[in-house]
């Protein structure tokens, strides 16, 4: 595995393999990788000649008061990961690299990013299109994955690769669980041993508005009212949002189609988890 810190290089490097013809599959990511991005790198090893990966903690898509500082990092066992998947290359650019003295320039995507994620974390979304953008340009890959468990980053993703013309394949992966059903989160470290068993309440209630839905159910508010029951049995859980939205315009629907999907995100203690799913789809028991 080829290791570069220079934007210049990874460029360079980038330009010379597409010349040759090679095609460059690219996962970015914050470090601190785990199964759900490790079945990203594996896809991209099957998708592409060439596997990239990015580990970049974004400073602009972090708020004041959230974990920055903190965020779990482990570079070497990430690099001993990425090696065993088959990365051929690892971008590790600084920080000064990235957003040099002056930078002033951001990417924004209306209109999907106002709610949901976008409500409770301010200019988050602006950080995530404005890196990722950067990273596209920076790789120029073929394609580029990402875990459906961010389901309005991935929305928000495709909507700045369609609106800017990018000509890169950007592809959502199913979302990697714990054998418990908890969706793979590097935030799940944050989770103390009681508030680990809490957490579960979001994949049993995502599996109860499926059998709600299996069931007929087709009133979005009655779904909503049951979901958010479950999760507010348990004494650690505040929930930031229950939606139902359609799936590409992630505006909210009353009633159940096959293009909703129900979007979570709640507090177990001061941990934040997200979670989906796409109610006409199947989810396991």
């Amino acid at each position: 595995m080829e290791t570069i810190r220079q934007v210049h290089m990874m460029q360079g490097r980038c330009e010379e393999l597409r010349r040759r013809g090679k095609r460059i599959a690219f996962v970015p990511t914050m470090g601190y990788l785990h199964e759900g991005h490790l079945s990203l790198l594996r896809e991209g090893r099957r998708r592409g000649d060439v596997l990239a990966l990015s580990i970049f903690v974004n400073p602009i898509q972090f708020g004041a008061g959230e974990d920055f500082a903190n965020y779990p990092r482990n570079l070497q066992r990430d690099k001993e990961l990425a090696v065993a998947v088959g990365t051929d290359l690892l971008f590790l650019p600084e920080k000064e690299a990235l957003y040099p003295g002056g930078f002033a320039t951001h990417v924004e995507v209306s209109g999907l990013t106002e709610d949901l994620c976008g409500r409770s974390r301010p200019g988050h979304f602006r950080g995530v299109t404005t890196v990722v953008c950067k990273l596209f340009n920076i790789i120029h890959p073929h394609v580029a994955l990402f875990g459906c468990k961010d389901f309005q980053q991935l929305a928000v993703i495709r909507r700045m690769a369609r609106d800017l013309d990018m000509d890169i394949q950007v592809l959502g992966m199913p979302i990697v669980r714990e054998a418990d059903g908890l969706a793979m989160s590097s935030r799940n470290v944050y989770l103390a041993p009681q508030e680990r068993v809490q957490a579960l309440a979001l994949i049993d209630s995502l599996r109860l508005a499926r059998r709600l839905t299996v069931a007929g159910e087709t009133a979005a508010a009655v779904i909503i009212d049951a979901v958010q029951q479950r999760i507010l049995r348990e004494p650690a859980a505040r929930i930031d949002y229950v939606r139902i939205c359609h799936q590409d315009t992630l505006r909210e629907m009353d009633s159940i189609t096959a293009d909703s999907v129900l979007l979570l995100a709640v507090y177990v203690g001061t941990t934040r988890l997200i979670d989906n799913h796409i109610l006409g789809e199947e989810i396991d028991p």
